[in-house]
């Protein structure tokens, strides 16, 4: 895999590129996120950036130890006692939050926890978490839009997010673990697999479809993907690429 850090940075262009071509009408458009604007969108993701070069993301642990505050919940709090925000100096908000983040996630030691959302996370995890939260808002603000924004390669990272991740997805639906092999195709026609090839539950199918399920921007079913096995159709289900 390439380095999820110039990944990261390299995902962080592609959003921009967008955000700075849009219109005074489409920051205060609809975005795909349920009751939020476009500018809402990028209010949260400044805010998320920012907490990301906080003091307090040193100290191992989570930002939300609490089970009865959902992440969704806390962040629409945020995002409601800031918003209003003009376009011009929201962009430059998320610019100088998001821009910095590579170089800050890169500057911690081998070893490092930070502390993240439900639990501590590594650097590069963390970057992980970053480039699929900004992927999955920029289908946020893209779709309902109607521009266009490919996707790349560094779906391999959030893929591998998924599937790394699916025994929290399946605790957090109070399921016991199951081992799912991945054999997911990627956007330039090449075969990315995670998991066990033995496991007894297998899905396979486009690398782009699994990210969005994995996102809740598509249900299985409005997928090209097939599960196979006595657990894997509630695996795709329950995957997750973020924190309840």
């Amino acid at each position: 895999m390439a380095d999820v850090l110039d990944d990261l940075a390299a995902e962080y262009r592609q959003l921009d590129a967008v955000l700075a071509a849009l219109s005074p009408a489409q920051w205060s458009a609809p975005s795909g996120a349920d009751g939020w604007t476009v500018a809402d969108v990028v209010l949260h993701l400044a805010q998320s950036e920012e907490a990301v070069g906080s003091p307090a993301v040193g100290d191992t642990g989570s930002f939300l130890p609490s089970t009865a505050t959902t992440v969704d919940g806390a962040m629409a709090g945020l995002v409601a006692a800031e918003r209003g925000m003009p376009p011009d100096a929201l962009l430059a908000r998320w610019r100088k939050a998001a821009f910095a983040t590579p170089d800050t996630l890169r500057s911690y030691p081998p070893g490092t926890r930070l502390a993240w959302v439900r639990t501590s996370l590594s650097p590069r995890t963390l970057a992980t978490t970053r480039l699929a939260e900004h992927w999955a808002h920029a289908q946020d603000i893209t779709a309902p839009l109607g521009i266009d924004y490919p996707d790349t390669g560094r779906l391999r990272h959030i893929a591998w997010l998924a599937h790394r991740t699916l025994p929290y997805a399946f605790s957090v639906a109070g399921r016991p673990d199951a081992a799912v092999h991945c054999d997911l195709t990627a956007p330039d026609g090449t075969r990315w697999t995670f998991g066990d090839p033995a496991a007894p539950n297998r899905i396979t199918g486009p690398a782009a479809d699994f990210c969005r399920v994995g996102a809740r921007r598509l249900t299985p079913e409005q997928t090209a993907l097939t599960a196979e096995g006595p657990d894997a159709a509630e695996a795709l289900r329950l995957v997750r690429n973020y924190a309840a």
